[in-house]
């Protein structure tokens, strides 16, 4: 009798596939192929199950690496909802153009607008969501919803539609 691997659950399997896609263009893994693997994930499954699916997969991989300390749930986290919040309210077709209308993402030191170095630097953040100390983010203002709110955005060849003052399309 032979035995064989047991079938990888299915979230593993999609994020394996995102961090394929990533990796393979790139060649590299630093914090604009985080971003680019985050977009992805946010267009696959949607902003809530992105939240799992990143996180799942980046401790997998911190672990598999031997740096399980290198995994932060309040970080990975913040980077799901700040990047699908501008992936759902100015919808990009591709990567490179959703880089180029929100260059921001692109600056790992990006979350000290919105949390204390002292704060990210703590075992509570480290283990466990924190709210941001120092600025709300953005859809946290009046009449702004939070990522997992929205639905999530289908793009079509027909003409680009820009957000009205709410950030709605």
């Amino acid at each position: 009798m032979t035995k064989t691997e047991p079938e990888a659950p299915e979230s593993t399997r999609v994020f394996d596939e995102l961090l394929a896609e990533v990796t393979t263009s790139a060649g590299t893994f630093g914090h604009r192929e985080h971003v680019h693997l985050t977009w992805l994930a946010v267009h696959r499954v949607g902003m809530p199950a992105a939240i799992a699916l990143i996180s799942d997969g980046i401790q997998r991989t911190a672990r598999y690496a031997g740096a399980p300390q290198k995994y932060h749930v309040t970080v990975s986290r913040a980077w799901v909802e700040l990047i699908a919040h501008h992936t759902t309210a100015h919808g990009q077709p591709d990567f490179a153009a959703f880089t180029e209308r929100h260059p921001a993402l692109l600056d790992k030191r990006l979350l000290t607008r919105f949390y204390r170095s002292a704060t990210l630097a703590g075992t509570q953040a480290r283990t466990s969501w924190v709210e941001p100390d120092l600025a709300p983010f953005p859809w946290t203002a009046p009449n702004q919803q939070r990522p997992q709110e929205r639905k999530t955005t289908r793009f079509t060849s027909g003409p680009r539609q820009e957000p009205n003052a709410r950030g709605e399309l």
